[in-house]
């Protein structure tokens, strides 16, 4: 039997209410000198959510280890400032596969291969064996999708059984109460139904967290506690907060851990002091940048969910807050448009990662705007290499200069695909992905930001600066101030004449947490600042969104 503590996190009424969140910032007020292991059980039958749509999705994060993972696990990391793992992240996908995989080997000895009890013991060993090799003390388990779901059915099952097979484990259900403006009123209608369906599941909940627009009032928490069958005090308030970093804070305030902690061991308050001030600059900050994020999947803010993180953070270490212009590159590209009109009067402009040729024209305008008129750059993966074509085509006089994922034909494919994934035509957990190390060149500016002769961060793609035009960059003033282990692959660019303009073949927005905050873009959010002349909070004007 286990000895690791168990936190389960289900939801129910409607998806999207914040049960990631939830769940990190639990996972937080348990780890003081806990280790706090938290996965995630995603129903999707896809192994990982690499080669989904982030449109559709949100979207995909990538481990150290280079486990492309649900969402959730930005905020599990950036909540508990340790690096999770690919495994912890459980699908049906995954699941399945394992289960098939055992019985073509004959594992089962010739039995039937059912959903109970084969699949739900294979989730449970899964769970057990990741307790027992992070020697976790705890372990809090999101279970994906609301409650009554078919597809996370198994995982539900599966965490309803845990309790026979456990010595601690306590549940927490995130349900929803609507606020009526016609009425003036909180329902609880919804939330008594869902937790209905809770027990029809077989599972009590220890803690109710009830998500609202606003404060639940005690006549409401009363009720739900009446017809849930629970004191009022295992009613949590979650009521709409102005960041999510309010969530560890406020779930504090209402005494969640005088109901979890004895159950799982944990005595004392988390420190959270230095958390506290940095929510408050978040919050109530004394400077205001405008800084334009130039994509193509705007429409989705969730597809560059850790780049409004990671620009959070460094907004939040400076006493900034960053108001963000979204600008669809497809707009500049089709001339709808033109950059001049998109980056008037920004501090600063972000290109982040993204894949395939739709759009690059318009990254491309607006990475020569921005190179021209001194506006501070940061360019993440496919960012750095438009911002090299852009270069390569104004700077080093190779006209047509592209990447042969734009365009295979270009006359000088100063970006190209690496030598080893020319043969692939998978599409799942084939690209460069995971850390790697990257040696800083001496004196420069990235170096000076890292602190560092190294820098470690992740990627996720197979397009590469091509070695054959490393040189000519070079020439033309392009540092290639960073660069793999062997000296092959450039890792990260600057100019050194331009105020701020750095780019980095990785995803950095991936590693920045609130109380440390990623080196490039705390770098982007102190050039914007100084660009803006140290613009105070109350002068600024409202930012328009394109």
């Amino acid at each position: 039997m286990s000895r690791t503590k168990f936190v389960v996190i289900t939801g129910g009424v409607l998806s999207g209410i914040g049960k990631g969140t939830a769940t990190a910032a639990i996972s937080r007020l348990l780890q003081q000198n806990r280790k706090v292991v938290s996965i995630k059980c995603d129903g999707y039958l896809n192994v990982d959510p690499g080669t989904m749509n982030p449109i559709e999705h949100g979207e995909v994060f990538v481990l150290e280890d280079g486990g492309e993972v649900d969402m959730d696990f930005g905020h599990y990391e950036r909540f508990l400032g340790v690096p999770c793992k690919f495994d912890w992240n459980l699908t049906s996908g995954k699941i399945f596969n394992r289960v098939i995989e055992r019985e073509r080997r004959g594992d089962f000895l010739g039995k039937t291969i059912q959903i109970v009890p084969h699949v739900i013991n294979e989730i449970q060993q899964w769970w057990f064996e990741i307790a027992e090799r992070e020697k976790a003390d705890i372990m809090t388990i999101e279970i994906g999708g609301t409650v009554g779901d078919w597809e996370n059915s198994w995982f539900v099952e599966a965490a309803r059984q845990l309790k026979h097979r456990v010595e601690d484990v306590v549940y927490v259900h995130l349900t929803y109460v609507p606020y009526l403006d016609s009425v003036g009123e909180a329902k609880s209608k919804p939330a008594q139904r869902d937790i209905a369906l809770l027990w029809e599941k077989g599972i009590r909940p220890d803690v109710i967290i009830a998500r609202s627009k606003s404060t639940l009032s005690t006549k409401i928490k009363e009720k739900l506690a009446l017809f849930c069958d629970v004191a009022p005090r295992q009613i949590i308030s979650a009521h709409d907060v102005e960041t999510v970093y309010d969530i560890p804070l406020m779930f504090d305030n209402e005494g969640i851990l005088d109901i979890l902690g004895p159950r799982l061991g944990v005595t004392g308050k988390s420190d959270l002091v230095q958390w506290r001030k940095l929510v408050e600059r978040i919050k109530a900050p004394r400077h205001c940048v405008t800084i334009a994020i130039g994509g193509k999947y705007t429409e989705l803010r969730d597809s560059y969910a850790s780049i409004i993180e990671a620009l959070r953070h460094a907004g939040a270490n400076t006493d900034t807050r960053v108001l963000l212009r979204w600008v669809e590159s497809t707009d500049i590209e089709n001339g709808k448009l033109n950059a001049d009109e998109a980056l008037a009067g920004v501090d600063g402009l972000l290109v982040p990662g993204g894949f395939g040729s739709r759009g690059t024209e318009g990254k491309i305008a607006m990475i020569q705007h921005a190179r021209e008129n001194g506006i501070p750059y940061l360019g993440i993966c496919y960012g750095l290499q438009l911002a090299v074509i852009e270069f390569a085509r104004a700077m080093c006089g190779l006209q047509g200069a592209n990447s042969t994922e734009i365009d295979p034909a270009t006359p000088h494919p100063v970006v190209d695909i690496l030598p080893e994934q020319k043969t692939v035509d998978r599409k799942g957990a084939t690209m460069r992905r995971g850390a790697y190390q990257a040696m800083l060149a001496e004196g420069s500016l990235v170096r000076q930001m890292y602190g560092a002769p190294t820098a470690v961060e992740r990627h996720r793609h197979r397009y590469e600066v091509n070695p054959s035009y490393h040189s000519t960059l070079q020439e033309r003033g392009l540092s290639l101030c960073g660069l793999s282990s062997d000296g092959r692959l450039v890792e990260f660019i600057e100019l050194p004449t331009h105020p701020y303009f750095v780019a980095t073949q990785a995803h950095n927005e991936l590693t920045s947490r609130l109380e440390a905050p990623n080196p490039l873009f705390l770098g982007l959010v102190q050039a914007a600042l100084a660009r803006s002349g140290n613009r105070q909070l109350e002068t600024a004007h409202a930012e328009k969104e394109y």
